[in-house]
């Protein structure tokens, strides 16, 4: 068996998440469906992270172990092959030893958060950007995530229905900047609980409104409480844009 790493872009949109689901495509099952394709015989691909439906990567990082010792390159090309009718696409293939793994090796993971600050909609991004009509404070929206950052009980920013052991989480990065008619929000942590990001983000588009403050945030943070934190953006504008090891 030869591992491979592979680095993945994909768009979310027409898929329920990363992970395989019985309610439908997921990323995963239709890289895996490739690879025995490719290899005539199953193998799974183990993903860096499992990134919810409708979100999408520029930098997903997997594993897979295949029964061929085919060079790198090739296995990048063979998979871009039948995964030519799917938004997905294998951007680099690497030879790795058998003690990398693309979840238990990451040291970090790195998302960005786009949203579309102007009256009109958008036409060639629709799915792929949040639009927002009227104008946000990136300035405030920055400032107050800076409440966010560090080791804390982040309940309050994770879903009710997050199976991670415990909501303890240290983030090490949340930045919000005016691009243009963009605001992006960079979140970088080891690691995230389930819809974290997308809560952070729907919370800092309040304290945008005006509607919140920093104190505020600090005191969601400090409550531990899901019902005291504020909305979950949709997932259309969140990018996983890197995975370090």
């Amino acid at each position: 068996m030869t591992r491979y790493k592979l680095t993945i872009e994909y768009d979310g949109g027409p898929y329920v998440g990363w992970q395989r689901q019985a309610n439908g495509l997921s990323v995963q099952q239709a890289i895996e469906e490739a690879v025995e394709s490719l290899c005539q015989a199953s193998a799974v691909v183990y993903g860096a992270g499992r990134t919810d439906a409708g979100v999408h990567a520029i930098g997903q990082v997997a594993h897979v172990d295949l029964i061929k010792d085919l060079p790198a390159d090739k296995v990048r090309d063979a998979l871009n092959f039948y995964l030519r009718l799917q938004p997905i696409v294998i951007a680099r293939a690497e030879l790795v030893d058998e003690e990398f793994h693309a979840r238990f090796s990451a040291t970090g993971r790195s998302y960005l958060y786009r949203i579309l600050n102007r009256r009109a909609p958008a036409a060639l991004e629709r799915g792929h950007i949040w639009h927002v009509p009227h104008l946000l404070d990136a300035a405030a929206m920055h400032e107050a995530a800076q409440e966010l950052i560090g080791h804390h009980d982040f309940t309050s920013f994770r879903s009710t229905e997050c199976q991670a052991p415990s909501p303890m989480k240290t983030l090490d990065e949340l930045r919000v900047s005016r691009a243009g008619e963009e605001i992006h929000v960079v979140a970088k942590a080891r690691s995230f609980l389930h819809n974290q990001v997308r809560i952070m983000v729907g919370t800092l588009k309040l304290v945008g409104d005006g509607k919140w403050s920093a104190g505020d945030v600090a005191k969601a943070l400090a409550a531990a409480d899901r019902t005291k934190g504020g909305p979950t953006a949709p997932p259309d504008g969140l990018y996983l844009t890197e995975v370090r090891y």
